[in-house]
């Protein structure tokens, strides 16, 4: 049953739902979303659901195709090239910038963060996995004083959710994730920075090289 639509606009709430839905696999690639049919589910009409599938259009979950309506994006080598090369530019960077002003109220949220990684991975949350990756990146990034960078990243950690959802499906990925990611606040913690980059790119480049291979395909990386 769907949660009741609350103190947001119902195109962004619709929006909301339509995303987790995505993101978990309720809807598959290649799947159409009927706007009628989703009026009829949220119990509205179909303009904040065509506003709602606008806006996914325009994350790149779905795609709007003459005379067939909003249909589930299929999985994309290229997207996960392109989001993951830019996001070795990007964070490494920002890292640079965060962890030597990182407090430790800050150490005290990335390690709340990590503890509900741990259990997301352990209950097998695929719900939240995403999420929480994305609030630990973002947690690292917290002091960069970037806005603007800050703002890009956080849209391309959006787009990475369902394919990190993917990688991390498997047992031993969802190991390197939680090992990975505690050795990333030992270095911050430590005050090695430069080493802390190094292992970010690291970490982020041996994600994308693993989707690819999930995928079938052998990475290509520069």
């Amino acid at each position: 049953m769907n949660a009741p639509l609350k103190h947001k606009t119902l195109a962004a709430a619709i929006a909301d739902q339509l995303r987790q839905a995505i993101l978990d696999g309720s809807h598959l690639a290649g799947a159409q979303l009927r706007q009628d049919a989703l009026a009829e589910t949220y119990g509205v009409s179909r303009i904040p659901v065509r506003e709602a599938l606008f806006q996914l259009e325009a994350e790149g979950l779905v795609k709007i195709v003459p005379h067939k309506g909003a249909i589930v994006s299929e999985l994309s080598l290229d997207e996960i090239n392109d989001v993951f090369e830019l996001r070795c530019i990007l964070e490494p960077r920002m890292l640079e910038r965060s962890a030597p002003r990182l407090s430790e109220e800050d150490f005290a949220r990335l390690d709340t963060i990590q503890g509900q990684f741990v259990g997301a991975i352990a209950e097998h949350d695929v719900a939240h996995w995403g999420v929480l990756n994305a609030e630990f990146h973002m947690a690292l990034y917290a002091r960069a004083q970037q806005p603007r960078t800050q703002a890009i990243v956080a849209a391309l950690l959006q787009t990475s959710d369902r394919y990190t959802r993917l990688q991390l499906s498997r047992t031993e990925a969802m190991g390197i994730a939680e090992k990975e990611h505690g050795e990333l606040i030992a270095l911050c913690r430590a005050g090695a920075v430069g080493p802390a980059c190094a292992f970010l790119q690291s970490h982020i480049r041996s994600v994308q090289a693993d989707l690819l291979r999930v995928l079938g395909r052998t990475p290509r990386l520069r």
